[in-house]
């Protein structure tokens, strides 16, 4: 069999139309890395412990007032009436005492507020924690004198 020689033909391709890219400013693009902020240590705070009918809202403070953490039985996950449960308001004070650790606090004065069912057993899970409790008050708000009373009714 005689060699057959195939011959190709280069492939013209035709110009492709340029299209104009806009250049973009890639510096927007690139994020820098902030520097973390380092928490500061604190040895000595307040801890507020606020239960209402509808919620248990926990604020950790130093001793000058500055809030160092919060947190609610909101904020945990915890909706509509199941925010008012005394579980919600030990969950609740569980999660401050979670962030607290790497705070450094080791003695603290509590304050509670409120006549709400978490506040007994947001007291029971910080006294579970191993902190040394200084001094636990009660500041709930008592009318003394109560609002002036309705008319007397004529018949």
């Amino acid at each position: 069999m005689p060699e057959e020689t195939i011959k190709t033909e280069p492939e013209v391709t035709e110009p492709k139309a340029q299209t104009i890219e806009p250049v973009v400013d890639i510096s927007s693009k690139i994020k820098t890395s902030k520097k973390k902020r380092s928490k500061a240590k604190v040895t000595k705070g307040k801890i507020f412990i606020n239960s209402t009918y509808n919620n248990t809202i926990v604020s950790v403070t130093d001793l000058t007032g500055n809030v160092l953490l919060w947190c609610s039985a909101g904020k945990i996950g915890f909706k509509g009436s199941k925010k008012s449960t005394p579980y919600a308001g030990q969950r609740t004070m569980e999660d401050v005492l979670y962030r607290l650790k790497e705070r450094g606090l080791q003695e603290i004065d509590v304050f509670i507020k409120g006549i709400g069912s978490g506040r007994e057993s947001a007291v029971r899970a910080l006294q579970g924690s191993g902190l040394n409790i200084i001094s636990i008050k009660d500041q709930t708000p008592t009318p003394h004198g109560g609002v002036r009373p309705k008319k007397a009714r004529r018949v």
